[in-house]
């Protein structure tokens, strides 16, 4: 299933078949031989020009960064296939935020060893209970986080001090060692199904928590052994930013965000869920297949997904890598939506509309998706003439940046 959401994350991206919309208006651009004339179509009052979005980060280069991060840190059904249940994953942009996944008392740290950024994803063998938002006590749950620091040196100083800021929490807990990695600081509370590990890898520090179904120490120190073989694989294919240059990182480099449709261009600065870019493990991370998920990228031929304002744009490979990636997506939707009329003129477009399953307070009553060349885009909307608006508006978009 794909969530489709109202706010924050957008995680689907996802449907195509053959549909249309109706009505006239002025949109820049030409006819192309074998195509429609985009300028026929009716956008209301969305910007559909060619355009690029300034390129200067000013102070959120760090944050760029942390997107750019997302590729950094493992998924985990790459640690296993049975985890194949997403839980998400997150940019940590700061200290503040980055405690949400490590003990309290680790904040003096961060700030003192001036972590740049960091990272987290997390995953199970099983979803969530209804209603909540911790792992069922049975299950295999991780969570990798890798924080970015200015220099090694800085990096394995604090991986020190964050496991024994970690380990001081309580009286019960207590040093585990790994033969396979004798510099990871591994520590559990005896009797408790869980562990916890830091490790400093060049300029970062990969923090684990693994949750097992049983309180075996054997078996808990084997799971992080197979959790950093495959986070430090991971890492190593990733290529960080000089700490230098963090600052130079360009918004929009090959022009995709700009191709997303929204209301407003200006003001627009990069924020985790509402502007960015991001590859292929963020919509992993948020799969409740990630095996089908990694199948369905991997054979659409997926580089990359734009994020702004509630609305997406994916580019694959290749334009025959785009019908097998939106297929995929509509087979995925779940059973919250229902195809839907997509309007009559925007060459096929697809639509969905929430039904009585879904969730008003969470999803948006209406998505629809449009596909052009190698790209994808996904629009959403409760009402049914924006929504149309927004359709015709993403193809005239798409058709007029290439």
């Amino acid at each position: 299933m794909v969530r489709i959401t109202r706010g924050g994350t957008v995680i689907v991206l996802a449907a195509l078949l053959v549909a249309g919309v109706s009505g006239c208006s002025s949109v820049p651009g030409a006819p192309v031989p074998g195509e429609i004339d985009v300028r026929t179509l009716a956008v209301g009052d969305f910007p559909v020009d060619r355009f690029s979005y300034p390129q200067d980060a000013g102070t959120d280069g760090p944050m760029l960064e942390g997107i750019r991060m997302s590729e950094a840190v493992v998924t985990s059904n790459q640690v296993d296939p049975s985890l194949k249940f997403g839980r998400g994953s997150k940019v940590l942009p700061d200290p503040a935020t980055a405690i949400d996944f490590l003990a309290n008392v680790s904040e003096p740290i961060l700030k003192n060893r001036k972590m740049v950024v960091g990272y987290a994803a997390s995953g199970a063998d099983r979803d969530d209970p209804e209603g909540r938002t911790r792992p069922n006590p049975d299950a295999t749950a991780l969570t990798v986080v890798a924080l970015r620091f200015p220099d090694a040196d800085s990096a394995g100083t604090a991986a020190q001090e964050l496991e024994r800021a970690d380990i001081g929490v309580s009286p019960d807990n207590r040093k585990l060692d790994s033969a396979k990695y004798p510099d990871a600081l591994l520590h559990w509370r005896p009797g408790v199904a869980n562990v916890g590990a830091f490790l400093a890898h060049e300029e970062f520090v990969i923090s684990l928590f693994v949750q097992r179904p049983q309180a075996d120490r054997a078996d808990l120190v084997s799971w992080v052994d197979k959790v950093l073989a495959a986070q430090l694989t991971q890492l190593d294919r990733f290529e960080p930013t000089p700490t230098a240059d963090i600052a130079d990182l360009a918004v929009d480099p090959e022009n995709l965000l700009s191709r997303v449709v929204v209301d407003d261009r200006s003001g627009q600065t990069p924020d985790p869920d509402q502007f960015a870019v991001y590859g292929r493990n963020y919509l992993i991370s948020s799969a409740d297949d990630q095996n089908a998920r990694a199948r369905l990228l991997d054979e659409s031929g997926f580089e990359s997904a734009a994020y702004a304002d509630g609305s997406s744009v994916a580019r694959v490979r290749d334009p025959a890598g785009a019908p097998i990636l939106v297929d995929g997506f509509i087979e995925s939707a779940g059973d919250a939506y229902d195809p839907q009329a997509a309007p009559a003129e925007v060459p096929g477009a697809s639509c969905l509309e929430l039904n009585g399953r879904g969730d008003p307070e969470r999803q948006y009553r209406y998505r629809c998706f449009v596909p052009y060349k190698r790209y994808v885009g996904v629009v959403s909307s409760d009402d049914e003439s924006e929504i149309e608006q927004k359709t015709a508006a993403q193809y005239a978009l798409l058709a007029n940046s290439l």
